[in-house]
């Protein structure tokens, strides 16, 4: 079965509140998100490589196969003594596990991927044997638990919050959100946060985006919930608006930008009890988003 980022657990055919509990084991450890938040230039540097090669290789598959190997990555760097060996800065070790994440993400999402994609282009060429030996590698690092759960996971429980009632509205905050997630999982400064309190951050996020007058409601709405840890989730929150502030995001700016316009629909007075209608009536307007520079 073909894994599917939105729906990590198999068994289900919906959401499952056990993705809160099981969530935690699916992220990188605090001792390797502390290195990187405090800058240690070694694992910077070797993360930095190792992302830069993941897009390099993943490029033609898409944004959601670039996101689940990075997490494989970030997982498996985890391992202190796996970090300690890749930060001796050995090139052709970098690339060879960064080849190796995609080459697990591909065969997870059934897509069809060649150990030929990442071959020779720099004078390092793998026979199967290395590629196989590095994947058992990983899956013992990531405990052989690869249908990982991400942002995508928490996205749908947390969007029927908003109470939005009119399809492209929807369609619009959640296409958004995606983006920003997509992002963020570059930057360092969110590895820190459990995937559904980015979800909850990314969906506040783009409705601030989308509809500066409703965000006051969103908020409240998912404050409120009692799996949001509403402390944790303003960080996050603050975070992600940082990010998409900043200027100098050439180095992390590795995830391709996404030039398709959204467009939506937005209500134009304040919002009663959460809800925005879709009346036939003057106070909703159609506008085209303008998206800000990647």
């Amino acid at each position: 079965m073909e894994f599917d980022l939105e729906n990590p657990l198999a068994d289900f055919d919906h959401f499952s509140p056990s993705l809160f509990l099981l969530e935690f084991d699916h992220m990188p450890s605090y001792n390797y998100t502390r290195s990187l938040k405090a800058g240690d230039l070694q694992t910077v540097s070797v993360r930095r490589e190792a992302i830069g090669s993941i897009s390099q290789f993943s490029g033609e598959f898409g944004p959601f196969l670039l996101y689940l190997a990075v997490n494989y990555l970030d997982r498996f760097l985890s391992s202190q003594q796996i970090l300690m060996l890749l930060q001796q800065h050995k090139t052709w070790a970098v690339r060879l596990v960064a080849g190796t994440c995609v080459s697990l993400a591909a065969k997870m999402m059934r897509t069809e991927f060649s150990l030929s994609d990442f071959q020779g282009d720099k004078g390092f060429v793998f026979d199967a044997q290395t590629i196989e030996r590095t994947e058992y590698l990983i899956l013992g690092a990531v405990k052989w638990r690869m249908r990982s759960i991400t942002p995508f996971s928490f996205v749908s429980f947390f969007m029927p919050l908003f109470e939005l009632k009119d399809p492209p509205s929807t369609q619009a905050v959640k296409a958004r959100a995606v983006e920003i997630i997509l992002k963020a999982q570059i930057d360092t400064k969110l590895l820190e946060f459990k995937p559904s309190i980015i979800a909850a951050s990314a969906l506040l996020s783009a409705s601030h985006e989308l509809f500066p007058l409703q965000f006051p409601c969103f908020r409240k709405a998912i404050s409120s919930c009692s799996y949001v840890n509403k402390q944790n989730m303003l960080k996050c929150y603050n975070s992600m608006r940082e990010i998409e502030e900043e200027d100098d995001r050439s180095m992390f700016d590795i995830v391709p930008s996404f030039s398709s316009p959204v467009d939506v629909l937005e209500q134009q007075s304040s919002c009663p009890e959460s809800e925005i209608t879709t009346a036939n009536g003057n106070d909703i307007t159609e506008r085209r988003i303008k998206r800000r520079r990647n």
